[in-house]
């Protein structure tokens, strides 16, 4: 493995290329966000035939950047990729994109159409192709105004229980109390950093985001909207297969599913996660 850091506008960002790159190769990237390179080290493994390339997204990991305090949008990320994938050099790519990675991805293909040959964009938490997708939004910011007043302990509190509900945001969801951070092992006390990476995605606007339609319509991408088996159907599913079910129905596909859950690619279940994924790229 080689790294290497791209300067991009306001931040440095770090990646890794797995085994070497090649004329004529076809990189695969496996990213997240705000999960870093180090969350895809289990899936790399299982590619050993294939040059991949994993990157930390800015302000996580090993990447920078100048205010490590201010919101991160979508687009940021995606001009962030669009650099790595041109200091690359090797023409379009294979990617893997996971949560955060895979709303990030999404708009990279409607931005930058040609930098991607085929986008497997894996539980995308795309709020805005949501029903109740104004619900989520004050659930979402009531979330950031927790974190700004109380630190990250309690605001990391309303995001787990978030991620874990099943089902449309409703008004009984909105009425509940807020969950107590000790009862997920959180810290309760505010340390006073602001820094944190997933917060900052939340500023930005990850869990309002839709895709452009035509603009991913129009690419030469091949984009396949992916969700977990044991992450829940379009209406009773977990927030992330929701939107997955919502941005397919949105690009006119089928959701492809997937073995485990969210996170399942960097576990256990690894191997046959990544057998089905071989599978969806070839």
């Amino acid at each position: 493995m080689s790294t290497f850091t791209k300067n991009v506008p306001g931040a440095s960002i770090t990646y890794d290329i797995h085994g070497e790159l090649t004329a004529g190769s076809i990189p695969l990237l496996l990213i997240g966000s705000p999960m870093d390179a180090g969350g895809f080290a289990t899936l790399a493994a299982h590619f050993p035939d294939r040059t991949v390339v994993t990157y930390d997204p800015r302000n996580t990991g090993r990447s920078t950047r100048d205010d490590p305090t201010a919101a991160v949008t979508v687009a940021q990320h995606a001009d962030d990729l669009h650099a790595l994938l041109g200091a690359l050099g090797s023409g379009p790519v294979d990617m893997f994109a996971s949560s955060g990675g895979a709303v990030n991805a999404l708009e990279l293909v409607a931005r930058y159409p040609d930098d991607l040959r085929v986008l497997v964009a894996h539980e995308p938490p795309a709020g805005g192709a949501l029903a109740d997708r104004a619900a989520l939004e004050s659930v979402c910011s009531a979330m950031v105004s927790t974190y700004d007043s109380s630190g990250l302990g309690p605001a990391m509190a309303q995001f787990i229980a978030l991620v874990m509900h099943r089902g449309e945001l409703d008004s009984e969801y909105l009425a509940r109390p807020v969950p107590d951070p000790s009862a997920f092992g959180l810290p309760t006390e505010d340390d006073g950093d602001r820094t944190d990476p997933l917060m900052a995605n939340m500023r930005g606007g990850v869990v309002e985001f839709v895709p452009d339609v035509e603009a991913v319509k129009a690419a030469r991408t091949r984009t396949v909207v992916a969700v977990g088996a044991d992450s829940g159907g379009p209406s009773d599913g977990e927030l992330a297969a929701r939107s997955a079910y919502a941005v397919a129905e949105l690009l006119g596909t089928d959701a492809v599913v997937f073995p485990g859950g969210h996170a399942d690619f960097s576990g256990e279940r690894a191997e046959e996660f990544a057998a089905a994924l071989r599978e969806v790229l070839a």
